[in-house]
């Protein structure tokens, strides 16, 4: 753990603010902004279209997508492609039972990961607060309702995706956006109790965990939003201190809100809508973003990646069969990107992110062959802190404050793998992602409470 914890000292390590008020930055920018595109890039088999969304429907209030510099393709839905990774088989529905944190529930992870997990709120007390307020909003009763009997007068489905894309952005989302709902994104199975309410309290520690078939109906459409991870919090944080649990719950807990007043407000309009967060799932997020356009699958294996925040956010959604104008997928060079960066490889605690160069298939699709398990495993056992977020503090998507250098950095890095391999090394060279920035820790650490405890038999 200690090689992890303190930052790599790069040589000849050049400070980004004294950078940016020479001239030596716009010369620089120069050089790079006339490197060609590689002729050849990974997903160019990917149909292509020349995306104009209909009577504004992106939104009033966001009138145009910010991808932060990034070169973006809009990719067509199809049977062939998840965004812009390839699908070779058949994909089968996933289950709640399985996923990482559920597995540390049931004991599968080890006595240290299950009772990490549990105790994730009380090891740090501000995670203990966001936490309830999650789990306040975490019963069926909350996410899941009937719809108003009568129908109330609705624009055309353009207008109304504007119209929802403007709701979740008056309710704080970051990002928003929507999709043809992916069959195969449903889970088969689901967990009883919700796995949200265990580390809240609202349910004993040793409540019986149960699998119960997923018999909820498949809805048409999905909005998906995004609430970004604080930015100058992860400069501060090595990534897995006590703050980490923190910054995920505090992202939870605001997609959360839009969640469920968002299916609320839509079942009180006549349609069926249903709210899925952190508290409550009925779906698996990674797919959902994909078909929404709010990015393409990373390294990570599990983790989707905006053009804008790479994957420094967190993430709810809302089923509905409201009519709407699904987005299209979209492509802005991640994979070429992923494809030689590897520096969440490298930085990974638990040494759950692979290092291959090439994807493998997984459940019928193409990605990174990531270890769920030892991700879970660690961020769950984590007692130097509470949880991880190591990855995403490293990754140079997500580590950049709003300038026009990071803009162009981005351009940089969506324009194959020659280019790509340049942004890492500038971003090498400024320490993004390894260092921690003293004066931006605003947090008190309590590490004597950062210890699991595991009772005895």
């Amino acid at each position: 753990m200690s090689d992890h914890s303190e930052s790599k000292s790069l040589p000849r390590q050049v400070s980004r603010r004294g950078f940016l008020k020479t001239g030596v930055a716009a010369a620089a920018m120069g050089v790079m902004g006339a490197i060609a595109a590689p002729s050849k890039i990974a997903n160019a088999t990917v149909s292509t279209l020349n995306y104009t969304p209909e009577k504004g429907q992106w939104s009033k209030l966001r009138p145009t997508p910010n991808y932060g510099g990034a070169s973006v393709r809009f990719v067509e839905q199809n049977d062939q492609w998840l965004g812009t990774s390839k699908i070779v088989g058949p994909i089968k529905k996933g289950s709640e039972y399985e996923s990482g944190f559920t597995l540390a529930l049931q004991g599968k992870l080890g006595e240290k990961a299950r009772w990490g997990f549990i105790s994730f709120n009380k090891r740090y007390p501000l995670t203990d607060g966001i936490g309830f307020a999650i789990g306040t909003i975490s019963h069926d009763d909350i996410c899941i309702g009937v719809p108003n009997p009568e129908k109330l007068p609705i624009p055309d489905p353009e207008q109304m995706s504007q119209h929802m894309k403007d709701v979740a952005y008056y309710l704080r989302a970051d990002e928003v956006g929507i999709g043809k709902m992916p069959s195969y994104a449903y889970y088969r199975g689901k967990m009883v109790p919700p796995q949200g309410l265990f580390p809240a309290g609202i349910v004993p520690p040793d409540a019986p965990i149960s699998e119960i078939p997923n018999t909820e109906p498949d809805l048409p459409y999905v909005i998906a939003f995004a609430v970004e991870q604080h930015l100058e919090t992860y400069l501060a944080s090595n990534g897995y201190d006590g703050i980490s649990a923190c910054q995920s719950f505090r992202s939870y807990h605001a997609t959360a809100n839009i969640a469920v007043i968002m299916a609320r407000y839509i079942r009180s309009l006549g349609y069926n809508a249903r709210a899925h967060h952190f508290g409550n799932y009925d779906l698996a997020i990674p797919p959902v973003l994909i078909a929404c356009g709010m990015g393409e699958l990373s390294r990570t294996g599990d983790c989707v990646a905006h053009p804008k925040m790479g994957f420094r956010n967190k993430c709810a959604a809302v089923t509905t069969d409201l009519p709407l104008a699904p987005d299209k997928p979209i492509d802005f060079g991640l994979l070429d990107f992923c494809r030689v960066c590897k520096k969440c490889a490298e930085n990974c605690p638990s040494q759950a992110i692979s290092f291959e160069t090439d994807l493998v298939e997984q459940n019928g699709y193409l990605r990174w062959d990531s270890d769920m398990k030892k991700c879970a495993a660690f961020r769950a056992g984590n007692d130097e802190g509470v949880s991880c977020g190591r990855c995403i503090k490293v990754c140079p998507w997500n580590s950049k404050e709003d300038s026009w250098f990071h803009e162009a950095g981005l351009w940089i890095g969506s324009k194959g793998e020659a280019a790509s391999t340049l942004l890492r090394s500038i971003d090498d060279m400024f320490g993004y992602g390894t260092e921690e920035i003293p004066q931006y820790k605003w947090w008190l650490e309590w590490p004597e409470l950062y210890k699991i405890s595991i009772p005895s038999k």
